[in-house]
């Protein structure tokens, strides 16, 4: 085809002027006319080079910047996915969490404030690890008598990179003086009235907040409807909480001996959004007179604080075996 066309453009003597073919009487016709297909043929192919690499230049390397965005969201994106692989890691910091303070008392017995039991074993505890536990940073909500409202506690842990939150509180039943014990719970779904109004009492300090349903995706105390926000909670830490709260309830019961009512679930907005495995303990009741007077002396509250050290210890070492190990876990 391209020799056919260039015969009938040699034929054409514009075309041959044009090109500045200059006519030569040796040649007939006919060799005149494949010379200058010859030509044409030459030029065809070097406006094809050239279209190749215009094509080239326009499809690659002018939108190398797209191609390298699409490739970069498509190696992201699994990432990000519901379901995506990470590494252990070695737990380097633990955040302790010393519930209520300053003006926020939480519950009280007959001469004890939940607030100071709670602070006195999380400086305990604190000081277990820290003396301990070499290349494990404490870091604590509050080491004073600071009222700090619940979503900064949460937002302190996932600020400071946190592997544990642990958050420590005292119990109370002002209509059974006899209850006693101790109590573990994770961030779930309840499955008991009691469980609800444990977390009712310790979400009920956000009132103290000023514009709280900022800052807590709508929340309300006064609308039962708007623990909504609580199913839509979905963490990859559920599993991990358990496990810490498990070993935690075993040394309650079987090394500080002391009566455990078990590992719970509940809706705590402290845990709400903590971006670790977490837990919050309820070190006993104060509205039992002996409980009380065990929560409020220091050997109670040196067993309280040693036996979630124990605990932690036995949690870090089987954490870090899976870190040392290269063992993936999924993030759901």
């Amino acid at each position: 085809m391209i020799y056919k066309f260039a015969a009938q453009k040699a034929s054409n003597p514009c075309y041959g002027k044009s090109r500045s073919l200059k006519y030569t009487p040796k040649l007939n016709d006919a060799e005149k006319r494949l010379q200058v297909a010859d030509l044409y043929l030459q030029e065809t192919q070097e406006h094809m080079k050239t279209g190749y690499l215009n094509a080239f230049e326009f499809c690659f390397i002018k939108k190398i910047a797209v191609y390298f965005f699409v490739f970069s969201v498509l190696w992201l994106v699994p990432s990000l996915s519901k379901e995506s692989p990470y590494y252990y890691r070695t737990i380097q910091t633990v955040v302790i969490d010393a519930g209520h303070g300053g003006k926020d008392n939480g519950c009280s017995g007959k001469t004890t404030k939940e607030k100071d039991v709670a602070l006195s074993v999380a400086l305990k505890l604190g000081k277990y690890i820290t003396e301990n536990v070499p290349g494990v940073k404490v870091l604590y909500t509050r080491k004073d008598d600071t009222f700090v409202e619940l979503h900064e506690r949460a937002s302190f842990a996932n600020r400071n990179g946190g592997d544990l939150f642990i958050s420590i509180h005292c119990n109370s039943a002002p209509e059974t003086a006899t209850v006693h014990g101790t109590e573990t719970y994770i961030m779930g779904a309840e499955k008991a009235g009691e469980n609800l109004e444990v977390a009712f009492r310790e979400n009920s300090v956000i009132a103290l907040e000023k514009n709280y349903k900022d800052n807590y995706d709508g929340f309300n105390l006064e609308d039962p409807q708007s623990t909504i926000i609580f199913t839509l909670f979905q963490s990859s830490h559920i599993k991990e909480s358990e496990k810490l709260a498990r070993k935690i309830d075993y040394q309650f019961k079987n090394r500080a001996n002391r009566n455990s009512r078990g590992v719970k679930p509940a809706n705590f907005l402290v845990l709400y959004k903590t971006n670790m495995p977490s837990v919050l303990i309820e070190t006993g009741f104060l509205t039992n007179k002996s409980e009380e007077k065990y929560l409020a002396s220091d050997d109670g509250q040196a067993y309280i604080a040693s036996a979630i050290y124990r605990a932690f210890k036995e949690y870090k070492a089987d954490w870090d075996d899976r870190a040392k190990n290269g063992e993936k876990k999924t993030q759901k």
